[in-house]
């Protein structure tokens, strides 16, 4: 099978026919499925859904809301395309953009093309202005050079979004998990219409959920199999300069000086406390790191292929 569409749907009973209608017109051509996984919709979406559905489509329905980045993570395990594509529901994406992904991902040796919505229709101070503040902050510090994170509409090697590692709410991360996992990526400009039907899922309360979501990325990118550097940097340090305050203290009360009263002992204690606790930290992530690959027999590596030149005159195995 050349793709898998993997959309996930939450409310969207009035958006159903109209995605049918335009993925079977953008695809027309194309060997491909449709995976749609509902994530806890209270409305009429699953039944729509199935009203609409032929041999190409597959339903994956929660039992409860997960959210979005589940619901996509969950399509993804089903997919059986070499290649997969990604995209919202709600029809602000144009799955007609497809093929030319598709054309692209192929003729330019890429892993992931990633969506560039050139001409946002969302408001303007809700959601385009935090959206430009979060893509800047994310290109700063991951150093994953991409104009917009927040568009859905991606296209995979099977390979590479089999291995994104999708958990919590990481969906607007998949071009750093990607390149954690070593994909080229390259983005094209894409179309982007108003949501005509239902509401929009996302609003500003989702800032703080993005902020801790990128120290979460940002600790997965440099430290996730080497914790020890990130808790041993900062706890070496505290608790050396703790225990010479510590000392200083120490050699005044000999003389004969009071302390208890110093605010240096506090905070000579506090930073011996702290080194401490930072380092054994450190030793417990060194552990957890541990037992996540060798529990499940992973590595900490990924291979893209081996090569070995045969001999002359020698056969093939």
């Amino acid at each position: 099978m050349k793709l898998s569409v993997v959309i996930p749907m939450m409310n969207e009973e009035d958006n159903v026919k109209p995605l049918f209608e335009a993925v079977r017109k953008a695809l027309h051509g194309i060997d491909y499925e449709l995976i749609l996984v509902d994530d806890g919709s209270t409305d009429r979406t699953v039944e729509l859904m199935k009203e609409e559905a032929d041999e190409r489509t597959k339903i994956i329905v929660f039992n409860r809301n997960f959210g979005q980045t589940t619901a996509m993570a969950a399509g993804i395990d089903e997919a059986k395309g070499e290649l997969i594509a990604t995209l919202d529901g709600d029809l602000q994406n144009d799955p007609a953009d497809i093929p030319m992904m598709i054309a692209k991902l192929e003729s330019g040796g890429w892993d992931v093309v990633a969506g560039r919505r050139a001409k946002r229709q969302d408001g303007m101070f809700l959601r385009k202005i935090p959206s430009k503040i979060a893509n800047a902050i994310i290109r700063k510090t991951t150093g994953v050079y991409l104009h917009d994170y927040g568009c859905t509409l991606k296209v995979f090697k099977n390979e590479v979004a089999k291995n994104l590692g999708l958990y919590g709410e990481l969906h607007r991360f998949i071009p750093v998990l990607a390149k954690m996992y070593g994909a080229k990526i390259t983005e094209v400009d894409v179309r982007h219409h108003p949501r005509i039907h239902g509401e929009s899922k996302y609003g500003l309360g989702r800032t703080f959920k993005v902020i801790s979501d990128l120290l979460l990325m940002l600790f997965m990118q440099k430290y996730q199999t080497k914790p020890m550097h990130l808790f041993g940097t900062l706890g070496v340090p505290m608790l050396g300069i703790g225990l010479l305050i510590d000392l200083y203290m120490f050699i005044l009360k000999l003389f004969g000086e009071s302390i208890g009263h110093r605010p240096l002992l506090t905070l000579g204690m506090l930073l011996t406390l702290g080194g401490i606790q930072l380092i054994t930290t450190g030793f417990i992530a060194e552990l957890i790191m541990r037992t996540y690959f060798e529990s499940q027999n992973k590595k900490p590596y990924t291979i893209k292929e081996i090569f070995v030149k045969r001999k002359e005159g020698s056969k093939e195995s």
